[in-house]
């Protein structure tokens, strides 16, 4: 469904370009779960972005290599294809979303839009408003679709944000960091509705994070990230077990484990990578 060719991102400054991403390939499957791994700064969310061709253009530059949506380039198109690829076919789910949310804007206003602009033939938006919320999980629909974002939870509004990019009905699910600012239960929470989601609308993921814990409970592959460039990718039971790549290995050790006697939480020692 999604294929990533030796994909090379580069940032302009007034002194150098600093390479973002380099050479980097990888593929989607359809009704797949990939998680992308890596620490802050590795260039997860950058290719996450690139994927729509959402990097402006200056300073990036695509310098190399093609992102392929069944079997057409993303990179070539013009931005009038563009908006027809964005949300309708792949859609986004960033971390932090009460900072994704409009404050001034009712829930019902927010999720409306997406679909007035995405889905122009549904013409009951209401009701369709009501059915992703409660897809969701939203207990009482009809009234929380009033609400302004500061009225809910951080778990409440990563729902909402949830609800908004399945409202597009896409092929694909970019899930950017999404359970970064929400507490352990929360995150279980939302990791479980994604799974329950991607089964029942057949629909395939993209998950970004630093965290193997959560990548490898839900992922089918992972593709780990470090310093821009493709480490390791593979089954993620495969990868877990028997991780190839020294960086990859540290990243599963930094994990905390139920029952281990530390005095400290592991590090990553570059030295060694």
């Amino acid at each position: 469904m999604l294929e990533v060719r030796d994909l090379t991102i580069k940032f302009r400054s007034e002194t150098a370009d600093t390479t973002a991403v380099q050479s980097l390939s990888f593929s989607l499957a359809e009704g797949e779960t990939l998680a992308i791994v890596g620490e802050s700064g590795s260039g997860k969310s950058v290719t996450a972005l690139a994927l729509t061709k959402l990097l402006p253009e200056p300073p990036t530059i695509y310098a190399a290599g093609d992102v392929l949506l069944d079997r057409r380039s993303i990179l070539g198109m013009k931005e009038h294809e563009l908006r027809s690829v964005r949300g309708n076919q792949i859609a986004y789910i960033f971390q932090e979303p009460a900072t994704s949310l409009n404050p001034v804007y009712s829930i019902y206003d927010q999720i409306a839009e997406t679909v007035h602009l995405h889905r122009p033939e549904i013409r009951d938006i209401r009701n369709e408003v009501i059915y992703w919320l409660d897809q969701v999980g939203i207990v009482e629909p009809e009234k929380r679709m009033r609400d302004y974002p500061f009225q809910l939870s951080g778990g409440m509004q990563q729902r909402i944000m949830i609800a908004m990019a399945l409202s597009c009905r896409p092929k694909i699910l970019v899930a950017d960091e999404p359970t970064t600012a929400l507490d352990v239960t929360i995150q279980k929470q939302i990791l479980d509705l994604f799974h329950v989601l991607k089964q029942k609308f057949s629909m395939s993921i993209i998950l970004i994070t630093h965290n193997f814990g959560i990548g490898g409970g839900i992922a089918d592959r992972v593709a780990v990230m470090f310093r821009g460039q493709l480490v390791e990718f593979g089954p993620t039971d495969s990868v877990l077990r028997q991780p190839t790549h020294p960086y990859t290995r540290a990243l599963i050790d930094c994990v905390p484990k139920l029952g281990a006697n530390l005095e400290r939480l592991r590090t990553i020692d570059y030295s060694e990578i």
